[in-house]
């Protein structure tokens, strides 16, 4: 744990953000604010239960003082020093027990400021009064000065309030509404979206499940390994996923790699990795995609309980953080670790139990599209890319380099060959799951989704006449 002030020192530890490592900026995790302030919490309610005790004990010392004094007589010299010891111990043990009632204030008021600071700057992105979007410019030439993920994050959660001002909504009330109202909900969003006319065909539909290709390979299991086979997944193939299967010794583990979003001429046609499969993943928790992942993790022969580690990028990062949270995926598998690159998943909390890290680079877009930042816990760290890429002479993809698994896979190494502490842990909790590679089953799964079913229009009904003599002659 980073600490401004050194144990022993007599001073209320602080904890500190951890220091960049290189070109990676590090958040979340063992090091993390929020799990410092966790053991420090912790460790001021062992205080608070110390000082109980000790003030029992300076009682104690006040009561032995007390039983002395009809004694001092008996040897004057003797007695007095006896009664003074004691008074002294007695009033040394109330320093002490002083100094760590004041410990365990100053850690609680430090939380509770933290606390206050990050509710303000969110209360703040929400209402208008700070906007990274406006700070930049949103010019090109000024995004070096600002982190484009928080460029897209301030706007993603300012629309209500950019709405608001176009409808000439008073800026107080404007003001206090998205006060109150929340942070922005995409979910929701997303869902109104769907049940409007002429928008149906964004909804999630049922996904099938049929196996396209299955070999025995020889699998680099490290993380920027594994990023890089999803890599050429995505660039190969048309909505499939890889389900990759190793055996040490009886016991199996599975990892399963989902591409990201891939573009097709019909949106929301039978791909269902297609700008539609985000309308499922961040509107609808992913429900069918994850079911056809289950449904693919029985085929290729995973039984209840089995460990599963899964891999997404972009689209399919938000896939597989939402089977953390999947009640139906959790009874069934043991879900112990998700890794995302370029993915917006900060508004999915996974359960206990299921660490995670997650990729995002300053220049790439697309982690802000959610409008939330990723929660800082001891089970999830976020690793920011700082490093300065560039679009190559006649480079045509949306997000540029940035988003490219290319990079993501350099920073996966970076990650694993790393001192810092929450990425140590991350990285073991990782290799735990997925070992050490080798000889692994290779099953690669058609995710198809069902064609949209077209309401039937009933037959119009034959205009009556209106009066006898329109009938015509009988």
């Amino acid at each position: 744990m980073a600490e401004v002030t050194p144990l022993g020192s007599g001073s209320t530890p602080h904890p500190m953000a951890p220091p960049p490592d290189g070109t990676l900026q590090i958040r979340g995790g063992v090091g993390g604010i929020a799990f410092q302030f966790e053991e420090l919490l912790a460790g001021a309610a062992a205080l608070d239960e110390l000082h109980g005790q000790l003030q029992d004990i300076e009682r104690e010392a006040e009561t032995v003082r007390q039983a002395l004094f009809p004694y001092q007589a008996d040897s004057y010299t003797t007695g007095s020093n006896a009664i003074i010891a004691v008074g002294e111990g007695g009033r040394e043990v109330g320093r002490v027990r002083d100094q760590l009632y004041r410990i365990s204030r100053d850690v609680r008021a430090s939380h509770r400021e933290y606390g206050f600071t990050e509710g303000l700057s969110a209360l703040q992105l929400r209402t208008g009064l700070r906007n990274t979007a406006i700070e930049s410019g949103l010019r090109p030439d000024n995004f070096g000065n600002f982190s484009r993920r928080d460029i897209a994050e301030s706007l993603v959660a300012q629309t209500p309030v950019m709405i608001g001002t176009l409808l000439g909504i008073p800026a107080a009330a404007l003001g206090f509404a998205t006060a109150i109202g929340g942070p922005m909900d995409v979910r929701a969003t997303l869902k109104t979206i769907t049940g409007m006319p002429g928008f149906g065909f964004l909804k999630p539909r049922p996904v099938t499940v049929a196996q396209s290709a299955s070999s025995i390979e020889t699998v680099d299991a490290t993380m920027a390994s594994q990023l890089g086979r999803l890599d050429k997944l995505g660039n190969t193939t048309r909505g499939e996923i890889e389900v990759q299967e190793f055996d040490t010794e009886g016991t199996k583990r599975w990892v399963v790699l989902i591409p990201g979003t891939q573009h097709e001429d019909e949106i929301g046609g039978s791909n269902p990795l297609d700008e539609a499969g985000i309308v499922d993943g961040l509107g609808y928790d992913s429900a069918e995609t994850n079911a056809a992942i289950r449904e693919a993790l029985r085929a290729a022969g995973a039984e209840a309980g089995d460990q599963v580690l899964a891999i997404g990028h972009s689209q399919g990062g938000i896939h597989a953080m939402n089977l953390s949270q999947d009640k139906a995926f959790l009874a069934e598998f043991d879900l112990k670790y998700v890794l995302t690159a370029g993915s917006p998943v900060g508004g999915i909390e996974a359960q206990q139990g299921i660490s995670s890290l997650h990729l995002e680079h300053e220049q790439d877009w697309v982690p802000g599209f959610d409008g939330l930042a990723n929660p800082d816990t001891k089970a999830r760290v976020t690793v920011t890319l700082t490093e300065q890429l560039t679009a190559p002479e006649g480079d045509d993809s949306l997000f540029g380099p940035p988003h490219n698994l290319e990079n993501y896979a350099d920073g996966a190494r970076l990650v694993s060959a790393s001192s810092d502490p929450s990425l140590m842990a991350s990285t073991a909790a990782f290799a735990g799951v997925a070992g050490a590679g080798g000889v692994a089953t290779v099953t690669r799964f058609k995710l198809t989704r069902e064609p949209e079913q077209v309401k039937a229009v009933a037959p119009a009904r034959p205009t009556l006449p209106e009066t006898r003599s329109e009938a015509g002659p009988r």
